[in-house]
């Protein structure tokens, strides 16, 4: 807890802690300052001059150093200028006066709004950002009632200035204040944009190529306290007024980020309900007010033309219109005629409360279930993974975080963040992989191991120097371990080996210290506490089975397991929209998208949380639990259908991790610093506030003073394969922008998509014979896919890395042959 200092604004004792800005001690005591240019998660500048304040300060004597009295109380001292706000910190016994009590701060922020809108343009009715801007709000409550300016002087700029695919400039509209370069400079470590020139012709420009190279770059325009940054996305689509707010989750990626729904009616719809936009929602613990791009732009699947919207059965070799009753007695008839083999594959893609009737149904019909992933080790986080009271905002100096084979900025961006800047206040970071990511410009200790060392790596990572001390004597570690160059078998053994080294440590069992995996969706988690498991080798579990497919597409994403479902007995697919596999389905059974229903979801850091319904049901679809119930009740097993919150009660008292967690405590909110919502859109920006829940952590078996077994670590190299002389080796890795189902469906991130990459050393494309941007066909185990080559010198040799759900069909680490083609 810092030091406390009492002070006074506008006659108001207030208390503080020593260090913070006038600005925000004020917040928190409910006095507003006006501002531009500040904001509560941004280094203070005063560039603005919109805080303008008058600030006294006690005198002290300079020969005892002692406060001057003077009748009984400090002598204040004010200066004869006014001072920003932002910019100085709250000192014991200082005096503020704000608008509201003096004349000359008054004068002064009015002074201020008349200065920045000399050049402002006048085109507030056609504004993206009428209805919630900072500059219009502060304008009417603070600035002149007509401008002293001419009007013919008013710089004429560039209205439609891309900086990068998914942002556009408005170069009038900017008024300076420069929290968007902060943004990404201070925030997300990427200083892509900057200004340019000088005095009134300065002006934002981004120095990348491509254009604003940021995945975080739709941020900004949260921020932005006037309409200069926009959203292709959002441009000139709606008026803020006219939009519902729905709390969600995103369903991205494990970290579990909240986010706002924003929607409206739409003509161009025929007058449904559509999502017009993602905002972030405030969650200290989870994402704080950041969201990824991915996260803000991927949803356009949800109202996709290609979404299902009746229930299909396959007559006369084709796909034709069934009645709900229909498809699911012929669905069911067919898994209790298959009995023992009888089998569920779904992905985390779907809701705790989906999940759980998929594994009772198995569990109660003889059948068996599991998770559609290449990453094993899941049930390993349930026995000392993080648990209550984890948070990465409380992590500094002290505690350390150990990130193994996983590259967090492509996979889980906010965690990225998040790990960013607990090193940044002092944390140790220990980065192990075997190529260069972008977290290690920010790692304490960045270590290489070749392709198939992970678990061994791990095990021995006491004993390595500096970098074991740093591990032994730490507070707190949390380990966050990925699937880069690993498949299920390698995960697996990977986790084991980080398990082991944090039980064995006394690493778990407390707040901040446990396992975390990077998943590849957003309740992988909830999945493996539920009881769902990995098959290593799904194509041959498949073969000769009654499948019911859910939420997951194996034919597109791998021809072996087409293959293998081309042998299935009977497959009913359940889906939001149709893919490839249903395309080959017996049964089509139509589900919800997210933004239609409620439900919960387990992020990776085990925390569950709630999300809500923002637009209606498309065509007669029903949510995942519903559909699993009927389809449970044409085989004589009972699960409930009706009440989601009733299907989350049954699953927290069958689950020990999920003991003593409800609807009710799932939504509980409390207080948050600092504080931002829609009602001062000036201070924190356009995020929302959370009133609909924070979430809540399950317990892991070590927080339970269980007695935790910790699996032997695989020994045999054949878990994870090493390059062997003259072979190339593929090795899969992640990249933030696929082809996946849920993401391809929105066009404008098909730019960041781009096409299939194979990346290679330079000398070993130089051994093979090919160039960069060369035109190449890989091929392995009958598998093949064209891809555009990438040099990299952080890639060992005889490596090749080859990004996941791209087109090429790769789960694992595979011998690989590279031919030439064309060049692109």
């Amino acid at each position: 807890m810092s030091k406390q200092v009492k002070f006074t604004i506008d006659g108001t004792q207030v208390t503080a802690p020593e260090g913070m800005g006038v600005v925000d001690a004020a917040k928190m005591a409910g006095i507003d300052i006006p501002v531009f240019c500040h904001h509560p998660k941004l280094e203070p500048v005063g560039m603005c001059r919109m805080c303008l304040v008058e600030i006294g300060r006690p005198m002290r004597d300079r020969a005892t150093g002692q406060f001057v009295i003077e009748n009984g109380a400090p002598k204040i001292q004010f200066l004869p200028k006014l001072e920003t706000a932002c910019t100085n910190k709250v000192e014991e016994g200082m005096v503020v006066l704000t608008q509201t009590q003096s004349g000359k701060a008054k004068d002064g922020q009015k002074g201020t709004v008349e200065f920045l809108l000399t050049s402002h343009p006048l085109d507030c009715p056609i504004c993206d950002k009428g209805g919630e801007c900072p500059l219009q709000n502060l304008t009417m409550a603070h600035g002149p009632g007509k401008s002293r300016f001419i009007y013919d002087e008013k710089l004429r700029l560039g209205k439609r200035v891309p900086l990068g695919e998914l942002i556009v400039l408005d170069q009038e509209r900017c008024i300076q204040c420069a929290r968007c370069v902060r943004f990404q400079d201070e925030i997300a470590g990427e200083p892509v944009i900057g200004f340019a020139e000088r005095g009134r012709a300065m002006q934002i420009v981004s120095f990348s190529d491509p254009g604003f190279d940021s995945v975080f770059s739709g941020n900004t325009t949260d921020i932005c306290p006037v309409g200069a940054l926009t959203t292709v996305d959002f441009r000139f689509e709606a008026r803020p007024w006219e939009l519902e707010a729905a709390a969600s989750i995103c369903t991205q990626c494990p970290v579990g980020c909240n986010t706002t729904l924003n929607t409206r009616r739409e003509a161009k719809a025929g007058g449904d309900f559509v999502v017009k936009r993602v905002m972030p929602r405030q969650n200290e613990e989870v994402n704080e007010i950041w969201i990824c791009d991915k996260g803000r732009f991927a949803h356009h699947y949800t109202d996709s033309k290609k979404r299902l919207i009746k229930p299909l059965f396959r007559k006369d070799k084709k796909l034709t219109r069934a009645s709900w009753d229909a498809a699911t007695k012929l669905a069911a008839d067919h898994f209790l005629a298959a009995k023992k083999d009888f089998l569920i594959l779904a992905s985390g893609r779907l809701a705790n409360e989906d999940l759980f009737n998929l594994k009772s149904l198995a569990d109660l019909s003889g059948g068996k279930a599991y998770l559609y992933s290449h990453m094993g080790g899941g049930e390993l986080t349930s026995l000392v993974g993080v648990s209550n009271g984890t948070n990465f905002g409380s992590m500094g100096k002290g505690n350390t975080i150990i990130v193994v084979a996983s590259d967090l900025y492509e996979e889980a961006p906010i965690w990225y963040l998040r790990v960013k800047q607990a090193a940044e206040r002092g944390a140790t970071l220990i980065v192990l992989n075997p190529r260069e990511t972008k977290l290690e410009r920010f790692a304490t200790h960045a270590l290489r191991y070749d392709y198939g060392d992970e678990a061994k790596f791990v095990h021995d990572l006491g004993k390595k120097g500096k970098v074991g001390e740093a591990f032994t004597s730490a507070e707190n570690v949390i380990i966050l371990f990925g699937s880069e160059g690993l498949g299920a078998a390698g995960t697996a053994s990977l986790a084991s080996a980080c398990a082991k080294l944090l039980n064995d440590n006394g690493f778990v069992g407390k707040p901040n210290n446990g396992l975390i995996g990077v998943w590849e969706r957003a309740n992988d988690q909830g999945a493996w506490e539920i009881g769902f498991h990995v098959e290593e080798d799904l194509a041959k579990a498949l073969k000769g089975k009654a499948i019911y497919i859910v939420g997951a597409d194996p034919v597109a994403d791998d021809p072996k397991l087409a293959k293998a479902l081309g042998g299935a007995e009977f497959i009913a697919v359940q889906d939001v929209m149709e893919t490839e596999t249903t395309e080959i389905a017996d049964v089509v059974l139509p589900a919800q998208a997210f933004t239609e229903r409620e439900g919960t979801l387990t992020s990776g850091e085990r925390r569950v949380q709630r999300f809500y319904p923002a637009v209606p049901p498309t065509g007669d679809s029903k949510p995942d639990f519903s559909i699993t119930s009927q389809i449970a009740r044409h085989m004589g097993i009972i699960l409930e259908g009706t009440l989601v919150s009733a299907v989350f009660d049954i699953l927290s008292d069958s689950i020990k991790s999920f003991e003593g967690l409800n609807y009710a405590r799932l939504a509980e909110v409390k207080e948050q610093l600092p504080i931002v919502g829609r009602g001062d859109l000036y201070y924190g920006g356009t995020t929302y506030e959370n009133t609909q829940g924070l979430g809540a952590h399950l317990s892991a078996a070590a927080t339970r003073g269980e007695t935790v077994s910790i699996p032997r670590v695989h020994a045999s190299r054949e878990a994870a394969p090493h390059p062997k002389e003259k072979e190339l080796l593929a090795v899969p890795i992640n990249k933030l922008y696929d082809r996946g189902t849920t993401v391809l469906a929105s066009d404008l991130l098909h730019e960041r998509i781009g096409d299939a990459r194979v990346a290679l050393h330079p000398e070993t494309a130089k051994r093979l014979g090919f160039e960069e941007g060369q035109m190449v066909n890989v091929s392995f185990n009958g598998t093949s896919g064209d891809a555009v080559v990438r040099l990299d010198e952080s890639i060992s040799h005889g490596i090749a890395l080859v990004p996941r759900s791209m087109g090429i069909a790769i789960r694992e680490p595979v011998p690989v042959k590279v031919r030439s083609k064309v060049k692109a």
